[in-house]
């Protein structure tokens, strides 16, 4: 634990706590970024529908020759479902997954003149699409802040105190609320990688954590001594 670190008062103030939680992080994850791969904002709609119950190491192998034979919304809407299936289904839950790019890439050929939209609004009336994969295109593919809320997320707001909530639009709207605006995607990309690589779902990694003395969840593990002995 660092000087900063040791000094801080076990319950700090909420927007003190947070805002030291925050500085942590960042330091922890100075590389925290969206580890999808994409080159527009169709490449990165069609990845965030297939990251659904998958990991993103996944989906890139299989996008990449995806992209390379689809390059277009005409190109998926007017794909031979079956043979786009066999192509996804390495990512699970294809035969839905199929179903959904086609049709959203159908609606964005007729509706949105094959560009993909830039409005939130716009982006949830599509087939499949959701707040949080509507968000993740408009924070990473339009430059707009957004707070995606994925199971990660979800997961690591409730543990540290940012929601209470179940519901992953209040989980949203409680992170915007407690983070300024300018800060909305890396939030997502912070709270993102430290769930992946640290507040595990089953197993979290809490003697390692460097949030660890700020968090009060019923989830933590035990900490313990080098021999074995409750610290």
């Amino acid at each position: 634990m660092s000087k900063d670190d040791a000094a801080l008062p076990e319950r700090c103030s909420q927007s003190g706590r947070i805002n030291e939680i925050l500085r942590r992080l960042e330091k922890a994850y100075p590389d925290a970024v969206i580890e999808l791969n994409f080159k527009s904002p169709l490449e990165l709609l069609v990845a965030t529908i297939l990251a659904a119950q998958c990991t993103d190491k996944r989906v890139n192998e299989v996008t990449k020759d995806l992209f390379q034979k689809y390059r277009t919304p005409e190109d998926y809407a007017e794909a031979d479902l079956k043979t786009f299936e066999k192509e996804i289904r390495p990512t699970g839950f294809y035969k839905n997954k199929a179903k959904n790019i086609t049709a959203c890439c159908r609606d964005i050929v007729e509706k949105f003149g094959g560009e993909v939209p830039s409005k939130l609004d716009d982006l949830v009336n599509l087939p499949g699409i959701g707040r949080k994969t509507a968000n993740v295109v408009l924070g990473n593919a339009f430059g707009q802040q957004a707070i995606a809320v994925d199971t990660h997320v979800h997961r690591v707001a409730r543990r540290l105190d940012f929601s209470t909530s179940k519901d992953p639009d209040e989980v949203e709207a409680d992170l915007c609320k407690l983070f300024p605006k300018n800060k909305w995607t890396h939030i997502t990309h912070i709270l993102t990688i430290h769930g992946r690589r640290t507040c595990q779902a089953k197993k979290p990694l809490c003697p390692q954590c460097s949030v660890e003395n700020l968090c009060y969840s019923e989830d933590k593990v035990s900490l313990t001594k080098g021999d074995g002995t409750p610290r």
